[in-house]
């Protein structure tokens, strides 16, 4: 039995943030999803420790546990949920399981059942072997990965109609408010699909302008514009047998639009500058926000484009009508990012659960994530209160003031500072917004798409930040 190794059967989503840990420590981390998965990982790989979610869809864990029984040498079996009772625990205790947890998982707790987690020098290569690869968590390419976390009718209507088509090579057309993942569930089409093995490629429409977006997708020849240096593949080529999503499509020049349809028709398209025809194998998806066939009716996006990527459409849910979802996923954040900051398990007050059931959720559940991560790292020890989610001009006031005192005193003792650089890290709101916003684009050479993605905003509310910006006279 190998002790560095460790299995987890259950949804990617929660379990993932635990895998940093285990990897610091020597650990290899396993995923699997369903039992024959887990059975046969559990063969090839001889994990020391296996991690089971009982409440992982299609997954029975008692019958794990009792073909435990009759497999000589198998692992023992931690059962882990997000909520319980004792009764359910002796169940599983006496089916054979090790123990029995509440979540979120967190690396104190995990490294006392495990063996020696000390790492192990690295073996001597073998001659004509090929060189190992980086040591990262083993991730199963099973059909339950990317998990949509939900039990709203609106959301399983949804998610019954894309498991539905997942393997078909049908276009499907995301729709939605901004924030309610529609790029995760076109990441779930192409996991559950027959081109799960091959590559995922996504661009955002509304980042880049019309010629460099041309470029992107179906890209260029040598000398095919100034700085054209060398041929470049494009997205499409780079997506050849696998899946290409087209985010915020109604963003997409008009111009663009005719060379789009030729691909999703033909499957051919010729790069910029080029005279050789291109033919791809590329399963389509596309993502908007905006009312695409009011575009359609002002003539802004092509009738026929429409058509050809709207065989399959996905209208996602706000979250605001997700009725109790929206505890379910406050609940599976704030574990998350327990886990994530080292914290204990955290519980809402009836006032939280009142106040996030009532709050209207504009920015939907990315807006959620974040505030999650904001209430878990205000609440500390103590349940989660409806101060603690800090919104609009609400202020939070700490429970323990003392420290903040006394830091404060040390500061008015030292005097005014004699250079920019030793003022006060304390700021307003919107001037730290500026500040982390122009960081961002420091740190990846002015990308926006890369720069929203840090921040957790949309390239659309980083745009009109920078515009905003630029008419207060700072250069971006």
């Amino acid at each position: 039995m190998s002790a560095r190794t460790v299995l987890f059967i259950a949804e990617p989503q929660s379990v993932t943030a635990i895998f940093p840990a285990l990897k610091e420590a020597g650990l290899q981390a396993g995923l699997a999803d369903n039992i024959t998965g887990a059975l046969g990982f559990i063969k090839k790989s001889d994990p020391c420790l296996v991690f089971c979610r009982p409440t992982l869809q299609g997954f029975d864990a008692k019958a794990l546990l009792e073909q435990a029984q009759t497999i000589e040498g198998f692992p023992p079996v931690v059962i882990f949920t997000a909520s319980g009772n004792a009764e359910q625990a002796m169940e599983y205790l006496d089916l054979g399981a090790r123990d029995y947890w509440i979540e979120p998982l967190v690396w104190d707790k995990i490294k006392l059942v495990l063996p020696d987690v000390k790492p192990e020098p690295d073996p001597e290569p073998e001659p004509k072997a090929k060189p190992a690869k980086p040591s990262a968590p083993a991730v199963s390419n099973a059909p339950g990965k990317f998990q949509i976390i939900g039990r709203h009718e609106a959301v399983l209507r949804v998610l019954a109609l894309a498991r539905q088509v997942a393997k078909s090579k049908a276009t499907v057309l995301i729709s939605g408010e901004s924030g309610t993942g529609k790029e995760l569930f076109a990441r779930y089409l192409h996991h559950n699909s027959d081109r799960g093995d091959k590559a995922f490629v996504a661009i955002n429409c509304a980042a880049l302008p019309e010629h460099l977006l041309e470029s992107e997708l179906f890209g260029h020849e040598k000398g095919a514009f100034t700085g054209a240096i060398s041929r470049k593949l494009g997205k499409f080529e780079l997506a050849d047998g696998g899946t290409m999503l087209l985010d915020e499509i109604t963003e997409m020049d008009p111009g663009l639009q005719a060379k789009l349809l030729r691909v999703l028709q033909e499957s051919e398209f010729d790069r910029v500058g080029g005279v050789e025809t291109v033919n791809v194998d590329v399963r389509v998806l596309a993502t908007t926000n905006r009312d695409i066939e009011g575009a359609v009716a002002e003539g802004k996006f092509r009738q026929d484009l429409f058509y050809r990527l709207n065989v399959i459409p996905l209208k996602l849910p706000s979250l605001k009508d997700r009725g109790d979802d929206i505890l379910t996923l406050a609940e599976y954040f704030t574990g998350k990012f327990t886990a994530t900051y080292g914290l204990g398990r955290l519980v809402f007050t009836e006032d939280a659960k009142k106040w996030l059931m009532n709050y209207e959720w504009p920015g939907n559940v990315r807006e959620l994530q974040n505030l999650m991560e904001r209430a878990v790292l205000l609440a500390g020890q103590g349940p989660i209160q409806p101060r603690h989610f800090l919104m609009g001009d609400e202020q939070w006031i700490p429970d323990d003031l003392s420290g903040i005192d006394a830091d404060q005193k040390a500061i008015n003792d030292a005097g005014p500072p004699s250079t920019p650089g030793e003022a006060l890290s304390v700021m307003p709101i919107h001037e730290m917004e500026k500040r982390l916003i122009l960081k961002s684009l420091e740190e990846t050479t002015g990308n926006r798409t890369r720069a929203a993605d840090l921040l957790g905003i949309s390239v659309r509310t980083l745009r009109n930040k920078l515009n905003e910006y630029k008419k207060q006279g700072v250069e971006v």
